[in-house]
């Protein structure tokens, strides 16, 4: 019996396993691996095959339950099954099936996703104590050293594995036979499954390809019944199997055969390079780093190429490794800096290989359709993070987000929305797409919803909203059901909507929620669907809010006034788009209330505003933004908010007050250009702020501080210039005059004409008449 010891995903193992089999030539190939994917295995031959890939594993009840045995193409175990697959060998996997394996988790997961040992025993890494063995620090090094820069001997093929062999034994009998409870069993198993090899062809005619820490283990003598004695008993469940694309980027992650590598590009490269890999490799840096605009030369990658090989000979290393490159590209490619090697690491030592499976490999139905729906929208899954901008005026960007929307409602985060870059209309949207493995099991979770993305969205759409714990999460449902396109959902979604909004009376819940709705009566409006309903829903709701929004403003604590001023911007905002969509309605499609809520609303949401605005029980923060939100909608004029505003900031208001309401009046967007452009709050201001005593201004300097921290730092400056000249000298009168230049009382024509061609062309604006229009200035 041929028993190869291998560390899964190392490159020299792969080479190895390769010269031996060739070498022994064996009539039956057994690998670790979960025997359920036996029948999987002639798919690794397929053309549309292409590594990394992984077998999947779930329980069939619950497919969160999952487990990965992932391999690229310098795995040996992915060398073991080409190899029999070319030769017409039989292959077949050996480990402790997947229905024990997954079944056993439900007793000893630790929350995590990896299983926690059920004794006392703790699995050392034998890499690492053999590398510190050695004297070296680092044992991805000593691998490389040992392993991976010298390869097989010519002159016998398995002396690799009969020196990993005695290593491993000697470790195992160091630390007492080592580890989990679940090693021994399924070397157990391993052990019962070789017994039935050599039993058909003989015991020279089996080879084995394992980690080598089971070696010693496979190795020793054992019965059967004491075999089958570990095996008695254990849990099990019903489990389906398949081949799932793998990425470079999550076998660098600690998974799957509990192997992670840290370089998997760099092990790829190593395993692809027949000759040469330090030359290629620093060749394929320097094409890298080309593309991203960085000057690289042939010269840099022959100096390069130098260093590298200096630096190994200093270290007594037999070849230049990654430690080596990696320095030498530091270096003479990147100056020294960082910050470009973090390019060369993320794009080439981990990669962002994504493997591929032939369509014929076992699927859910939902995978299925998933499939399809990509090939359709042209939108294929890549392990590299990119940026997609979509066009929702276009019906395959349409459609397009509305597959993102409803995967993101299933729990399959394929991508993530982002805000768009040069435009606020809702007609645009921006989503960063990454496919991770992990995201096949999301899918075969949501497969238990329906065969296809649209059903099992509705579906899961109608099962959210019945169990929705509050109002605001069924209005965030609601706006999720339009964008993702679900209208057979939508009556389940807005039955509860309705029920929740009549029941709540929480007016902090109900200003929480409107915004969300609003947001979706703005989708609605986009795609074209019909959202008179919800809209019915919105109009309720902001009149609920606008009859207890003064009473609930009244009493309040800091954090408590912190939070409702939060909600009165959010529902001031959505108050614009409510009575903008009121307003654009088509008349013979509303009903009375929607016909009038346009100028209601409006008139409705001022008059709160004014009532909080004016009633000394309502916390300073608060009644200083409802002023600033009269203010910037025209409904308040500036003497009015100065009027306002000096009783505010009297002597005789507490200090920590007074400053509050200053954050409320010009903190957030905008707050620190209305300092600047209107002398009288200027004034009164710092008019209260150089009163206030120093032992009250100590109290009062951290939310000053956050107010006029949060400024840009030209206004900043601004307003620094400005108190500096002092209240004579605020109200400039233009060039050459008193004050700064640009703040005069009057319009200076000849100034605001010459911006007049750069507004016209940023507007998309032609004409002398429209151009007039827009500036007021005549040309």
């Amino acid at each position: 019996m041929l028993l190869l010891g291998v560390r899964h995903h190392g490159p020299g193992s792969a080479r190895a396993v390769r010269a031996a089999l060739d070498a022994a030539r064996p009539k039956v190939v057994l690998i670790e691996g979960p025997p359920e994917a036996d029948p999987l295995i002639p798919l690794a031959a397929d053309q549309g095959m292409r590594p990394p890939v992984a077998l999947l594993a779930h329980a069939v009840d619950e497919p969160g339950r999952s487990a990965f045995w992932p391999m690229a193409e310098f795995s040996p175990e992915w060398i073991a099954l080409r190899w029999a697959l070319d030769q017409g060998v039989p292959a077949r996997f050996i480990d402790l099936p997947a229905a024990h394996a997954l079944a056993w988790k439900e007793e000893t997961d630790d929350g995590d996703g990896e299983t926690a040992p059920s004794g006392p025993d703790v699995r050392i890494d034998p890499l690492a104590v053999l590398a510190d063995t050695a004297g070296y620090d680092d044992a991805e090094r000593w691998w490389e050293d040992v392993v991976e820069h010298r390869g097989p001997g010519d002159e016998d093929a398995f002396a690799p594995f009969v020196v990993v062999e005695e290593a491993m034994t000697a470790l195992r009998d160091a630390y007492g036979g080592g580890g989990h409870r679940r090693d021994l069993v399924r070397e157990a198993h391993m052990r019962l499954r070789i017994r039935d090899a050599r039993r058909e062809v003989g015991d020279d005619a089996v080879a084995v390809v394992c980690g080598a820490w089971h070696v010693p283990a496979l190795r020793r003598t054992a019965t059967v019944a004491a075999d089958r004695a570990l095996l008695k008993g254990l849990p099990k469940a019903r489990t389906d199997v398949t081949w799932v694309p793998w990425t470079y980027r999550r076998l660098a992650r600690e998974g799957g055969y509990g192997a992670g590598v840290d370089s998997p590009g760099w092990y790829g490269h190593l395993f692809a390079s027949p000759d040469r890999p330090v030359e290629r490799w620093l060749t394929k840096v320097a094409g890298l780093l080309r593309a991203e605009d960085r000057p690289v030369s042939s010269a840099h990658v022959i100096e390069a190429v130098r260093l590298a090989e200096t630096l190994a000979a200093l270290r007594g290393r037999p070849v230049p490794g990654l430690t080596e490159t990696t320095d030498a590209v530091r270096a003479v490619m990147c100056d020294g800096s960082d910050v470009p090697l973090d390019l060369v690491r993320d794009r080439l030592v981990v990669g962002d290989t994504l493997g591929q499976v032939p369509p014929t490999a076992p699927a859910v139905p939902l995978q299925r359709d998933l499939d399809r729906s990509q090939r359709r929208l042209r939108l294929r899954p890549e392990a590299q993070r990119r940026e997609v901008e979509l066009d929702l005026r276009g019906e395959t960007d349409a459609e397009r987000s509305k597959l993102l929307h409803r995967l993101r409602l299933l729990g399959v985060d394929w991508g993530l929305p982002r805000t768009s870059r040069g435009s606020t209309g809702t007609f645009r949207e921006t989503w960063r797409l990454r496919w991770e493995p992990e995201l096949a099991v999301r899918v075969a979770e949501a497969g238990v919803w329906g065969t296809t993305v649209l059903a099992a969205a509705t579906a899961k759409a109608e099962a959210d909203a019945a169990a929705a714990g509050t109002l605001a999460e069924v209005t965030a449902l609601a706006e999720q059901c339009l964008r993702a396109g679900l209208p057979d959902a939508l009556p389940t979604v807005m039955r509860c909507l309705s029920h929740r909004a009549a029941l709540d009376t929480d007016v902090g819940r109900l200003a929480q929620a409107l915004p969300a709705l609003v947001r979706a009566l703005r989708y609605g409006d986009v795609r074209g669907t019909d959202t008179r309903a919800l809209a019915e829903v919105a109009v309720g709701l902001a009149r609920r809010v606008f009859v207890g929004l003064p009473p609930a403003c009244a009493a309040l604590d800091t954090d408590a006034a912190d939070e409702m001023r939060r909600h009165i911007d959010a529902v001031h905002g959505a108050m614009g788009l409510l009575a903008d969509s009121a307003d654009s309605a088509d008349s013979a499609d509303r009903s009375d209330s929607a016909e009038r809520a346009g100028g209601d609303l409006r008139v409705s949401w001022y008059g709160v505003l004014r009532v909080v605005s004016s009633r000394d029980r309502v916390p300073g923060v608060i009644r200083g933004r409802a002023v600033r939100l009269l203010l910037d909608a025209g409904e308040l004029g500036q003497d009015e908010a100065a009027r306002l505003m000096g009783p505010a900031l009297s002597p005789g208001t507490p200090p920590g007050d007074a400053a509050a309401w200053i954050e409320g009046f010009v903190g957030g967007g905008g707050g620190g250009m209305l300092l600047v452009h209107d002398e009288r709050l200027l004034a009164l201001v710092d008019g209260w702020l150089t009163g206030v005593s120093a032992e009250a201004f100590t109290d009062v300097l951290p939310l000053l501080r956050r107010t006029f921290g949060a400024y840009e730092p030209g206004v900043r400056r601004t307003l620094g210039e400005l108190v500096r000249r002092g209240p004579g000298q605020r109200a400039g009168a233009g060039p050459g005059g008193p004050g700064l230049p640009g703040f005069a009382p009057d319009l200076d024509e000849e100034r605001a004409g010459a911006v007049v061609p750069v507004v016209r062309l940023l507007l998309g604006r032609t004409g002398h008449e429209e151009e007039s229009r827009l500036t007021g200035v005549g040309t």
